[in-house]
């Protein structure tokens, strides 16, 4: 009796589709993450943006809170080059008899030497190395180098933005870490235990998620005292954003755990004698972190927004505390705006990264199911 072979009875599956039904999760989903080239182009730029905050001391030229009332509202110079190396244009001012004012203008028959890895104020990077070079600055420390203009003290907007940006991608990233403690723990009970457990999360995430946001933001920051120290003062505001945003991370990991709770593992992980915390953290959370990891880079964006909204209007962070939403301040007048125009490049930044984050996250989204044709 002839033996049929299994070739003849099913197609054979090509290499690709071999390796794709044996790959692991985190290869599938970086497979299919890679031919998102939007997506990837917007990693990168997270990348160095987060890089730019881990480094910001070296990478600015100034400390941020140094003042110079002779440059108030000095424009942007920019960087040239020739055979001599890098320069600035150095500025002439004027008096304005009208607005009283002084008004400044670049001098091309000024040249101010620039330099990488100069020498200037001393730092502490993340109070652990001192350090005293800076990336980029002008080998006269007391001449004039503002590359992307002074804010209203004559402080350097390029320094300070750089600065900013480690606050404000801090507060984001710590507050949705937060929430996604509570996400998991209020959600993960509801969606697991169900019957009183279920009733009573769903009832308390309908009630704040009742409560609109702003109103909610702005009653919970302006009830802060005003004489709280700057570190304090950080981490309410941070604690303030993840209780408002804690109910929609809460409401998808209740819809996964229903999901998964009668999948077949998590029944051979009940027989097996595991624990509830056992199967809930080593069997259930892995089987969505790839969801989970696409809503925390969707949710860090909100974050950042809520924290410069606030801090814009005043009720979040303050001086002397650096963040994107403090740089706007001062552009919080028209005249400011005209006076100034630069003063809006806080804006540009976050744009940027929140258009970078928005498409990562749809990015791994997508991702997340590599089975998805």
């Amino acid at each position: 009796m002839s033996t049929v072979s299994l070739e003849t009875i099913t197609p054979a599956l090509s290499t690709k589709e071999a390796q794709v039904f044996v790959a692991p999760q985190w290869k599938l989903v970086w497979w299919k993450f890679r031919k998102h080239k939007v997506a990837l182009i917007s990693a990168v730029i997270v990348l160095i943006i987060y890089l730019v905050a881990g480094i910001a001391e070296f990478l600015s030229p100034f400390a941020p809170d140094v003042t110079n009332d002779v440059y108030l509202y000095a424009p942007p110079q920019p960087l040239k080059i020739d055979g001599s190396g890098l320069y600035v244009y150095g500025y002439t001012s004027a008096v304005d008899p009208v607005a009283l004012r002084r008004t400044f203008t670049v001098d091309p028959t000024q040249k101010i030497p620039v330099g990488f890895f100069v020498k200037g104020v001393s730092y502490k990077w993340f109070d652990l190395i001192s350090g005293d070079r800076h990336l980029i600055g002008p080998l006269d420390s007391t001449q004039p180098m503002y590359l992307l203009g002074a804010d209203r003290l004559g402080r350097d907007l390029l320094s300070r933005l750089i600065v900013g940006t480690r606050v404000s991608l801090s507060v984001g990233l710590v507050g949705v870490l937060l929430t996604l403690a509570l996400g998991i723990v209020l959600g993960g009970i509801s969606g697991y235990f169900g019957g009183l457990p279920d009733l009573l999360i769903q009832r308390l995430i309908e009630f704040v998620s009742s409560i609109p946001s702003i109103p909610l933001w702005m009653g919970l920051a302006a009830a802060l005292p005003n004489d709280l120290p700057p570190l304090q003062v950080y981490f309410f505001i941070t604690l303030i954003l993840s209780l408002v945003s804690w109910p929609g991370m809460a409401r998808v990991i209740r819809g996964r755990f229903l999901s998964l709770r009668e999948e077949d593992f998590v029944m051979a992980a009940r027989l097996d004698g595991a624990s509830q915390a056992r199967i809930i953290l080593r069997h259930m959370v892995p089987a969505f972190a790839s969801h989970i990891i696409a809503t925390i880079t969707l949710t860090i964006p909100n974050m950042i927004l809520s924290e410069t909204a606030l801090s814009f209007i005043g009720l979040g962070l303050r001086e002397p505390i650096v963040s994107w939403g403090v740089l706007l301040q001062d552009a919080i007048n028209i005249r400011s705006i005209a006076t100034a125009p630069w003063l809006l490049i806080p804006a540009l930044a976050l744009v940027v990264t929140v258009l970078a984050m928005n498409f990562l996250g749809d990015g791994l989204r997508d991702a997340a199911d590599p089975y998805a044709r």
